[in-house]
Parts: structure tokens; C-alpha cells; sequence
């Protein structure tokens, strides 16, 4: 076979891959469960409220209010790309223990929600919510949480909003950077629909940032979290879970830990440059000659 050859059959397997990534690429970023309409939530020793709200004709959120005794705040919590909020909501709990509600949401196609599914669809929908939310609550007392694919939609939020806090659990730097770890000859930039900029986005974030992510995480690697925290590094203060993976966070207490120190603080970490040794400068040895 000769080198023309050779080239051509490798061009057009790129060029399939690539046009078979641009039309079916929901159907390899989202895991989606269904829910009938008439599904009732449940979840023991837990407060909880379901809500629908209509963005246009054929499109309804469905979201949970998940609420806290003497409540001091609101976590308005972005998911993963799996499954719908019936199984996440077990996650709220970590943090109306610590007087907070809970607003999540399921994506349109996923649970209860409907509509069809984009990056724009997906940006609009979060805002609309968080605009809703703060027409009800102060931004002083609503801290955005994103996990794994929701860290992306979180941080543009932040980045349009003045939550109190920022919460990212499993980062990504950015979907296609993520996606090109696997697929490193297919021109991303031009066939990747769900960009998901997560590292432009943070740029305009001004409120405390606080990153967790597990330094065994296979999905999204945990150098994607080191690379996010220099964005705004007088912001951001980044939580190595050790051993940690991508699903099973919540299985090791020092991912408790961090979250029991963020939300029991006011999401500012200050420095007395005065009292402590910041600002030393170490003296240079001088060399003999």
C-alpha cells in the first residue's frame, strides 16, 4: 500500500469520526434517566419540594427544593452528566446538615425535564434559575456548587452573578480539552458542540472559589483542577482528595472535611501579612570564591 494511500485512509477515518462526534455527541457526553411525570420523589429525613418551571412551550425544568431547619442560605446545585436528580438528590443532605437548602435541577431530557439539550439551552437554563433564585434570596447567602459536567455551567453562573461562594467538585478545564484526551487528532475546535470553556469563564468569577477534586480521578484528571486554581489564584483555595475518584468523592472523609471547612466559613481565607512570614525575604547565601 503506498503513502498516498495510507494518508487518505487515515483522513477519512478522522473525517468520520469527526462528523459522527458532531451530530451524535450528546448521545457520548449524556447519560440521561427518564422519569414518568407522575414519579414521586422520596428521601428519608429530608424535607423536600418539587417544582416545574416552564421556560417556553414543550420546555419545563424540574427541579427540588430540598430544605434546611433555621436555613441560612441556599447551595444551588448543578449535576453530573448522569442518571437525573432522583439520585442525586441523596446528596443533599452533606448540606442542609449544615443549615443549607438545596435548589438542583435536572437538564432538559433528563428526569422530568423536557426540551432538547445544548450548550446555549444549558447556559440559559441555569441562569434563569439562579436569576429566580436570587429574586428570593440575597446573593450574600447563595453559594453555587458545580459538579463534574455541572462545574462548567457553576462557574458561568459565578461569573455572571455575586454569589457568596463557588464550589467545584471534579473540574474540568474545558469540555473539549477534557474530550481530547481520548480523540487527540480530531479537530475538537470545530466539531465540539459543548465547548464548555470552564477555564475563560473563571477569569470573571469574583467571589471565593473553592475547587475539590480527587487526585485519582480517571474522568477528569486532577491536573485539570491545578490548571483552574492559577485562573484566579487570590480567589481560589484547591482541596486534594487523595485517592479519590471521579463517582466516589463522598466516599472519603476528607472530601467531608473540606466541605464541612467550606461551609462553615465565610469563603474568605485572609493572610495577616503583617504577623506572619509572607512577606520574608530569605537572604542569599553568598558564594566563596
Amino acid at each position: 500500500m503506498s503513502y498516498t494511500s495510507i494518508v487518505i485512509i487515515i483522513v477519512s477515518v478522522i473525517a468520520v469520526i469527526s462528523i459522527v462526534l458532531y451530530f451524535f455527541q450528546e448521545h457520548f457526553l449524556f447519560h440521561p434517566e427518564k422519569l414518568p411525570k407522575d414519579f414521586q420523589f422520596q428521601y428519608q429525613n429530608q424535607e423536600v419540594k418539587e417544582y416545574n418551571l416552564e421556560i417556553k412551550k414543550g420546555v419545563v425544568i424540574n427541579g427540588l427544593h430540598f430544605k434546611a431547619t433555621n436555613s441560612k442560605g441556599v447551595v444551588y446545585y448543578l449535576k453530573g452528566n448522569t442518571k437525573s436528580i432522583k439520585g442525586w438528590g441523596k446528596f443533599a443532605v452533606d448540606f442542609t446538615l449544615y443549615g443549607y437548602d438545596v435548589i438542583m435541577i435536572d437538564y432538559r431530557g433528563f428526569g422530568k425535564s423536557t426540551g432538547k439539550i445544548s450548550q446555549q439551552s444549558m447556559k440559559d437554563d441555569a441562569l434563569l434559575v439562579y436569576d429566580k433564585l436570587k429574586k428570593i434570596v440575597k446573593e450574600e447567602n447563595i453559594i453555587v456548587y458545580g459538579r463534574s459536567l455541572g462545574t462548567g455551567l457553576a462557574t458561568k453562573v459565578a461569573s455572571m452573578n455575586n454569589p457568596k461562594m463557588l464550589i467545584l467538585a471534579c473540574p474540568y478545564f474545558s469540555m473539549s480539552k477534557n474530550v481530547k484526551r481520548y480523540l487527540p487528532f480530531i479537530p475538537l475546535g470545530l466539531v465540539m458542540r459543548y465547548q464548555m470553556p470552564t477555564y475563560k469563564w473563571i477569569k470573571y468569577v469574583d467571589c471565593p472559589i473553592k475547587i475539590i477534586h480527587g487526585t485519582n480521578d480517571k474522568v477528569i484528571k486532577f491536573k485539570s483542577s491545578l490548571q483552574l486554581s492559577k485562573m484566579r489564584p487570590e480567589l481560589t483555595r484547591l482541596y486534594p482528595i487523595i485517592d479519590g475518584g471521579h463517582k466516589n468523592l463522598h466516599n472519603f472523609e476528607s472530601y467531608h472535611r473540606a466541605l464541612k471547612e467550606i461551609l462553615l466559613s465565610d469563603g474568605i481565607t485572609s493572610v495577616d501579612r503583617e504577623n506572619t512570614s509572607i512577606d520574608f525575604i530569605r537572604n542569599k547565601r553568598k558564594s566563596k570564591k
